[in-house]
């Protein structure tokens, strides 16, 4: 039946409208990628077309030519594959064979699978027959490499185009694949089958097959063992490293997974594709129809895209998409995988006219305020106050329930109250703020947006912002973001600031006050307080 066919609508639809309508030509071409139903579809027409019975464009399985053309015993269908069976003499006996009447059926079928696969002389003896075919002969050509067949033959045939299957298609019909198979399919695990077999439906099932000669409960880490997969588990940490720039422990992992005999190759594919799902995230509203991330993952991809710019992902694609390359070609395949590594995660190595252009801007504001430039971190410095800033002495940032900031250091804790004041009393405005939030846009749209309209204020080693945005203090939180927004400031002043709310000493004051708080509260309801 047609509708067991997943995933191609503009070809079943078309086929069972032309077979109500009685409209049937004589040649039809099915194209597309492996896997995704051209010989099945083929099959179907070829009963259709021979049904005493059919319903609705669908042959109806029950009548003596159908169930002949099932059992083999109607000899009028016949299937022959083109890469075994390519010479000139082989279309020559179809030819002959056609000019009979069908034995049984009304029609005779002829299903040439890869037939691009043909010699030139085949192709032209075909040719003379699709110009002039028998009234009762249909033929069913099925290619993947479209391209190579000849433009005369294309021109005398009806083409469809079958697409790669949607994912959520794949998974949708092997979780009911495996229900007839009284088979436990979890979801996630469904969902990977999909994304391995890469829009290839004969692949999934083939996958599905192997999982459940394993087990009868299929899940996700059956799944990735069975079609030997990393896990992802492997590659967010990988990620991260790249994220991160953590050479050392980008090549540990790799290192690891070498020593456990995992292929290089594969684990560039997985990386390629997390990269590829990372750049989808970013870029669109829901994604989720065309990622493959667990509702586990799906927070942590999240963030990982959120570190990231666009152009940052592309970067790291083409990377390993040339490396791949170099891996599928080469004999030193785990030294092609660190050489990658180390290039992704050594900023000095990116020579691509957006990584230069951007130093080039740092070294232009490192100049102007007659600072030095250290390649490493692509951040200028100053001897007098580069220095490290611990995760301690940092100046962390909570919210509250009232969405208010609050400060959360071992240098808060030890100031008193009369200290912040003075350090508020003390502070001016940063009339280069909205360059550091410029600068932040090329890392994430999503902190600068967080941060648009805010203030920020100097004040001896701090930087305070004076935002009521709950969400820019919490990404503030994020270890990733503060540096970035740290070494932001860097770029622009040329000094290592801690960062921390701004809050006016009376504001503080009235928010600390619990009377203060109870006449407010008062008010709010409606009670008449007198004040002195």
């Amino acid at each position: 039946m047609f509708e067991d066919v997943s995933g191609q609508p503009q070809v079943t639809v078309t086929l069972k409208n032309e077979l109500k309508l009685g409209r049937i030509n004589h040649a039809y071409l099915f194209t597309g990628s492996r896997g995704t139903g051209k010989t099945t579809c083929a099959k179907i027409m070829a009963k259709a077309v021979n049904c005493l019975n059919p319903k609705d464009g669908n042959p109806c399985c029950e009548c003596d030519i159908c169930k002949g053309i099932d059992n083999g015993s109607v000899m009028d269908i016949a299937e022959i594959d083109a890469a075994s069976n390519n010479g000139v003499d082989n279309i020559r006996a179809i030819i002959e064979e056609a000019a009979f009447a069908p034995a049984k059926a009304k029609y005779r079928v002829y299903i040439i699978d890869e037939v691009h696969m043909l010699s030139p002389g085949a192709f032209n003896a075909l040719l003379k027959t699709l110009e002039e075919p028998p009234a009762h002969v249909i033929f069913i050509l099925a290619t993947t490499e479209v391209h190579k067949i000849p433009a005369t033959i294309l021109s005398r045939c009806q083409r469809l185009d079958f697409h790669r299957i949607a994912l959520k298609d794949i998974a949708d019909r092997l979780c009911f694949v495996a229900e007839r198979e009284n088979v436990v399919l979890d979801r996630e695990a469904a969902m990977i089958i999909a994304a391995v077999s890469d829009g290839a439906m004969r692949d999934a099932l083939s996958l599905l097959d192997r999982c459940i000669s394993e087990d009868t409960h299929i899940t996700a880490k059956l799944v990735q063992s069975t079609a030997g997969l990393l896990g992802r588990k492997h590659i967010f940490e990988l990620a991260d490293c790249i994220i991160d720039r953590n050479t050392g422990r980008s090549l540990e992992i790799t290192e690891k997974l070498y020593s456990e005999s995992k292929d290089m190759g594969r684990l560039c594919e997985e990386l390629i594709e997390h990269f590829r799902c990372l750049m989808l995230t970013k870029t669109m509203k829901n994604a989720d129809t065309l990622v493959t991330f667990s509702s586990d993952e799906k927070e942590r991809a999240l963030l990982q895209a959120d570190r990231l710019s666009v152009e940052d992902i592309i970067y790291v694609i083409d990377v390993l998409q040339n490396g791949y390359d170099r891996i599928s070609k080469g004999l030193t395949k785990k030294s092609d995988m660190e050489l990658m590594l180390i290039k992704l995660t050594s900023p000095k190595l990116n020579i691509s006219a957006e990584a230069i252009l951007s130093r080039v801007a740092a070294l232009e504001r490192a100049v102007k305020r007659g600072l030095s430039f250290r390649p490493q971190d692509d951040a200028p410095s100053d001897k007098n106050t580069d220095k490290s800033i611990t995760a301690e002495d940092e100046a962390n940032v909570s919210v509250v329930s009232d969405g208010t900031a609050k400060e959360e250091t071992s240098v808060s804790q030890k100031n008193t109250s009369a200290d912040y004041d003075e350090i508020i009393k003390n502070a001016v405005p940063m009339e280069d703020w909205q360059e550091v939030l410029d600068i932040l846009k090329s890392y994430s749209m999503t902190i600068a947006t967080s941060f648009k309209n805010t203030e920020a204020y100097i004040s001896g080693d701090y930087i305070l912002i004076d935002s009521r945005n709950e969400l820019a203090f919490r990404l503030l939180k994020q270890p990733a973001h503060r540096e970035r927004m740290r070494r932001a400031v860097k770029e622009v002043t040329g000094r290592t600031y801690k960062l921390g709310p701004y809050r006016k000493a009376a504001e503080k004051a009235q928010k600390n006050d619990p009377m203060q708080e109870l006449l407010n509260k008062a008010k709010q309801s409606g009670v008449i307080v007198e004040e002195d």
